[in-house]
């Protein structure tokens, strides 16, 4: 095999340009939010930096890599408990939202921003959830 320099070095074959969990929307909404949070809480009080802003952040990042972990897993059972995992992580980040905008902390464009944000991502969670479990709005299948 001919040596292609360096580029071909790191060239990896047979690797698909978009990773698997990539292709889910809900996975897309997480990740675009958890850029929003972690851009929006850099102007959040230094003293909120081990409060607001950290959970914010893990929250955020949790939602997002629990897809990704949970569409890796072997069977739709576990996948359905890591997107539970992403709602409670997204109904959490909900609070953290609410309490950091009661505290004058979240305000403005970057209230509406983040909630709308928020509200999508757990709307595309929600009916990933719903599909994988095989049920519809009403909870039967």
């Amino acid at each position: 095999m001919r040596s292609r320099g360096w580029r071909g070095a790191i060239a990896l074959r047979n690797v698909p340009s978009v990773l698997p969990y990539e292709r889910f929307a809900a996975w897309q909404r997480c990740h675009e939010l958890a850029l929003a949070v972690y851009r929006v809480t850099r102007s959040f009080p230094t003293d909120e930096r081990y409060g607001l802003t950290s959970q914010a952040r893990r929250a955020a990042f949790s939602a997002a890599a629990n897809i990704a972990e949970g569409s890796a897993k072997r069977g739709r059972r576990e996948f359905i408990r890591y997107l539970d995992i992403t709602i409670g992580s997204l109904s959490e980040l909900s609070y953290v939202f609410r309490l950091a905008h009661d505290l004058n902390v979240l305000v403005g464009e970057d209230w509406e921003e983040l909630s709308g944000l928020r509200a999508r991502a757990g709307f595309l969670s929600w009916r990933l959830y719903e599909k994988l479990r095989g049920t519809h709005g009403d909870g039967k299948r």
